[in-house]
């Protein structure tokens, strides 16, 4: 699997759109489930991927309250993080050893992921992971044509509902950095059934509001040329906190980085990013803004 993160990558994220999870920051209409109880095109799950699972487990832990129950996935160790009584997230290590940084791997509702699997390969893509069965869903990983990794899932109960407000510590949106977005917009609306609306334009880069049933689901925007040989394609996550300043102090005291502090010129100071002591990056952002 390819692990892919840049400090740079989160930078631009921030910098380029001042509002650009304002999307997030209305409640849309409900996303109506099928008749299964599935919300195909939500993200429903994070796995994070690292050489070092207990450091990582201290960690999200002190930053954000998560506590870990260890189980086995595939027949190997598993910790699934919860907070207050709902799970948050899982941890686990890379089945061969790598020099490669963490990385979180996110995970999206689908009706059939052998049917989408099937379809990768014709429109440039890769599949990393074949379609398996484990105790909790149907899952497939795959890569797409520019070389971003995204996790598919066909849950064996009910997907989580859509929340009126999202939850403290929990994540709640995501957000898809392009070298290429008209040609990821294609991809991912063929495959995922994504719509696209133009929710903003910046600097000459315009945000995308990915869509499925009515619902906005994540952001999707381009990788401006100046930055792009350091910038890989990828999916960022977000949690929902109250004190995104503090928390980055706090994540930089526990042996993590932070790539960018709240700043007021973006999203009102409302807004950090920060990786852990492995490298695993994520967005931390509170709501509304």
């Amino acid at each position: 699997m390819k692990l892919l993160w840049r400090a740079a990558l989160a930078v631009l994220a921030a910098a380029l759109f001042a509002a650009c999870s304002s999307t997030s920051a209305t409640t849309p209409p409900a996303g109506a489930a099928d008749a299964s109880g599935h919300r195909p095109g939500k993200f429903i799950w994070q796995d994070l991927v690292t050489p070092d699972p207990a450091a990582c487990r201290r960690f999200y832990q002190a930053l954000l309250g998560w506590e870990f129950r260890d189980t086995t996935r595939l027949g190997h160790p598993y910790a699934v993080a919860s907070l207050d009584g709902r799970p948050v997230a899982g941890i686990v290590a890379p089945p061969q050893p790598t020099d490669e940084p963490a990385a979180w791997l996110s995970y999206v509702s689908v009706a059939n992921v052998d049917q989408i699997v099937e379809r990768v390969s014709a429109k440039g893509g890769k599949t990393l992971f074949a379609p398996v069965d484990i105790d909790v869903a149907r899952v497939a990983v795959l890569e797409d044509p520019q070389g971003a990794v995204l996790g598919l899932a066909r849950m064996v109960g009910d997907d989580p509902p859509d929340r009126a407000q999202p939850a403290r510590g929990h994540f709640f949106w995501m957000e898809y950095l392009a070298d290429d977005a008209p040609a990821a917009l294609a991809f991912y609306s063929d495959l995922l059934g994504f719509e696209s609306s133009v929710h903003e334009t910046k600097n000459g880069i315009e945000y995308h509001a990915l869509r499925r049933d009515g619902r906005t689901r994540a952001g999707l925007f381009q990788i401006p040329e100046a930055a792009d040989k350091n910038v890989d394609p990828n999916w960022l996550p977000y949690v929902l906190v109250d004190d995104p300043g503090g928390l980055a102090t706090q994540a930089e005291s526990l042996g993590g980085t932070v790539i960018l502090a709240p700043e007021p010129g973006i999203r009102s100071g409302t807004l950090a990013i920060v990786a852990d002591p492995t490298g695993g990056a994520l967005a931390l952002q509170k709501w509304p803004l």
